[in-house]
């Protein structure tokens, strides 16, 4: 048994706060150039040039890389293993998102009730996924999401026998309805399987896979490339104004799910898609 002070995992949230907002990972990065190598029209050009612009002074200054710094989505893996000492958990990440977003300068985007509004101020509260793991460690990650692309998600409880064809048909369908607004090149992230919930939860973390990784299933990486070139034949291009880059990369997640479903959700992310990641 080891035991963890949650005000360490206050002090960490603090500081991945504010590094994911600034700085975008690598690769994402490296998907932006290729996909500027790619790109023959003068306006999608431009487009990714300033992105690419964009991100290099946000390194470089230490200013949030878009104005829209997100709901903080923070996901601790747990080892079993672990006894948390001095406070509650959702406090201390809360105060940690809380510190990280002040300290910052970061964008305060939570409002106190769906309906009737009323910003909370400081960013809280976080929107916190825990899974208990083996070991006696933390996996901190942290996600910053928007709004302009979480808008343009969506999840359909298909029977079976919308088959293969069906999901693919969604995937498109969700992209091409989301056009412009998720700030394109995008970055999808499907789930499937399991219940109405846990498919939203899956396609969530797909969008923490790095893009230049692959499903571990041969049958799913097949089912990424494929749908990833489809989008990217739709024209929509760098924020909408046309071209061969409407996708950074779409990956996949999957679980098991009951005989009479086949649940599938998409998340949509931005070309600006942060996370960063610390074990304690």
């Amino acid at each position: 048994m080891r035991e963890i002070e949650v005000a360490k995992i206050t002090d960490t949230l603090e500081r991945l706060c504010i590094e994911a907002n600034e700085h975008l990972p690598q690769d994402v990065k490296s998907a932006i150039l290729q996909c500027r190598a790619l790109e023959d029209g003068e306006i999608a050009k431009n487009v990714l040039d300033n992105m690419i612009e964009n991100y290099e002074i946000a390194d470089r200054e230490h200013v949030p890389v878009c104005q829209d710094t997100g709901m903080a989505c923070v996901f601790l893996e747990i080892g079993q293993d672990v006894h948390l000492t001095g406070g509650d958990l959702r406090e201390a990440v809360d105060e940690g998102v809380r510190r990280g977003y002040e300290k910052g300068y970061l964008r305060k985007s939570v409002v106190k009730d769906p309906v009737r509004r009323g910003n909370t101020g400081d960013n809280t509260p976080a929107m916190l996924y825990t899974e208990i793991v083996p070991g006696e460690q933390i996996r901190i990650t942290v996600a910053p999401k928007g709004f302009g692309s979480e808008n343009m998600s969506a999840i359909r409880m298909f029977k079976p026998s919308a088959g293969l064809e069906g999901i693919k048909d969604f995937i498109i369908e969700t992209v091409e309805n989301a056009g412009p607004n998720p700030c394109p090149p995008m970055v999808v992230g499907v789930g499937i399987g399991g219940t109405f919930d846990k498919a939203a939860l899956l396609a969530k973390k797909a969008l923490l896979r790095p893009l230049d990784s692959s499903h571990p299933d041969p049958f799913y990486a097949e089912l990424e490339q494929e749908m990833l070139q489809k989008i990217n034949k739709l024209g929509i291009g760098p924020q909408g104004f046309g071209g061969r880059t409407t996708a950074l990369g779409l990956n996949i997640e999957t679980m098991p799910t009951h005989i009479a479903g086949m649940p599938c959700a998409i998340n949509i992310s931005c070309h600006v898609t942060r996370h960063q990641m610390e074990v304690i």
